[in-house]
Formats: structure tokens, sequence, C-alpha cells
């Protein structure tokens, strides 16, 4: 089972991998997504880099070591 964790405003990204853990996941990938604003210069639009998202996704853990969920 999959899941994705997205790094909350005000919230670390130590917060968030122990917010998966606590639900009993474990990360497997992390993702980051640009986040643009429109900007006007020149009467023209223009994208630039505003902030950006950091998206973890995990798979749920299990309690026997030998098992890989592979």
């Amino acid at each position: 089972m999959k899941k994705q964790f997205e790094v909350l405003e005000n919230e670390t990204i130590a917060d968030c991998l122990a917010r998966m853990e606590k639900e009993g996941f474990r990360p497997v990938r992390r993702i980051e997504k640009p986040v643009f604003r429109e900007v006007k210069k020149s009467g023209r639009k223009e994208y630039e880099p505003a902030t950006r998202k950091i998206v973890f996704e995990g798979r749920k853990s299990s309690s026997d070591p030998n098992i890989t969920g592979l």
C-alpha cells in the first residue's frame, strides 16, 4: 500500500517523516515540485519560481523485517 505525504506549511521534513512513521509508513521516494507565480514584465506574462512543494511517497511498513514487500 502506498500513500503520499506532503511537507505541510510550518512543518519540517523531520516532522513529516515522523508523521509517516507514526502512521506505519516508510519513505521510498522524495518528490520536489516547483510552485510558480505569474509576474508581468514589460507587458508580458512571465512565470517565476515562488517556492517548492516536497512530497514523500511512503509504503506501509511490515512488522516482519524479512518481508520486503516486493
